[in-house]
């Protein structure tokens, strides 16, 4: 009899020991990126299966909200494109908090001090400019030089997410603001589109000056553009790839060891791999960008860019005359 019991109760048990943990993962990384970071912690955690759906950080959110509307959000854990977005959500009771262990290593300017989200690289937006441009800029307000009339070419902060950023850490600058967009704009300067568009206007000469993200512009040098690019003297504006675990989540266990992976070593030489910069403090830095300490980031507060994210919107579709 004892020996049946015995049987009977293993019998219950073994299904429940050898089912898998499954993570569900919302990303806006590109697809090959997301393959290598999903397949990287699986190796760490054999025992967590993952589940990823991957698209842009607009269309992911809009699918999300429709979800949670519906009552039935879907993933654990959430890896896009921006802090704001992120800040947004946490504003709004969607986030949990979790202190990871990892972000010792960061700057606290990097991560909510709550524990809501944390960055996981760095994405900054600096100068590009054609090799033929007759000089060389170093600084932002070289831009908006009166030589400058028509050479400038920008993303839409209407259009682009990290524009909208750059134009929030901007025009919160006290030796920038919005003069400094108001000059552009009387350039002529043109804001259209996203960062690929800018960069294919600069490497082509049809702009002999631009503004995008490093990676695009120091990328494309590498493989002959004729190109460089400028980590400009007041500094650079960036964005995040933040991580951050949803309220409803299903599998906090798997989410959290999610996060503390990504912030952790091993996560973050997975970014370097991928050519960004990371966002943990004791990395090294790509081939072709300047070290870290050469690398001045521009000051710039989530909750402040949220709050003014449509009145920022409005006020340079005013400027320079777009819709």
């Amino acid at each position: 009899m004892k020996t049946f019991l015995y049987a009977a109760s293993f019998a219950l048990v073994a299904p429940m020991v050898a089912q898998a943990e499954t993570l569900t993962l919302y990303t806006s990384q590109p697809n090959a990126d997301a393959q290598q970071t999903v397949d990287a912690f699986k190796a760490a955690h054999p025992g967590i299966e993952v589940e990823w759906v991957r698209d842009g950080t607009t269309k992911l959110m809009a699918r999300l909200y429709a979800e949670i509307e519906a009552g039935n959000p879907q993933p654990d854990v959430l890896l896009i494109a921006d802090t704001v977005t992120l800040e947004g959500m946490a504003q709004e009771g969607l986030l949990q908090a979790y202190q990871s262990s990892e972000a010792a290593a960061y700057d606290e300017a990097l991560f909510s001090a709550g524990g809501y989200y944390y960055s996981t690289k760095l994405i900054t937006t600096g100068i590009v400019y054609n090799t033929g441009a007759d000089k060389v800029p170093t600084a932002w307000a070289d831009l908006a030089a009166d030589d400058m009339k028509g050479l400038v070419a920008m993303p839409s902060p209407l259009y682009s997410g990290a524009a909208l950023i750059h134009l929030a850490a901007l025009t919160a600058n006290e030796e920038l603001g919005w003069d400094y967009y108001e000059k552009l704009a009387a350039n002529e300067a043109r804001a259209e589109g996203g960062n690929g568009g800018t960069f294919k206007a600069v490497a082509s000469g049809e702009k002999p000056y631009g503004v995008v993200v490093d990676f695009l512009a120091i990328r494309n040098k590498a493989d002959g553009s004729p190109v460089d690019f400028v980590f400009p003297e007041e500094g650079v504006t960036y964005v995040t790839e933040p991580v951050a675990i949803l309220e409803s989540a299903k599998n906090v266990d798997a989410a959290q060891k999610f996060v503390d992976f990504v912030l952790s070593q091993e996560g973050q030489e997975l970014v370097l791999d991928m050519g960004y910069i990371p966002a943990r403090n004791d990395m090294a830095v790509p081939a072709g960008f300047p070290s870290r300490d050469e690398i001045k980031l521009m000051a710039f507060d989530p909750a402040d860019a949220l709050k003014n994210a449509e009145s920022n919107k409005e006020k340079f579709a005013e400027t320079f005359g777009v819709k």
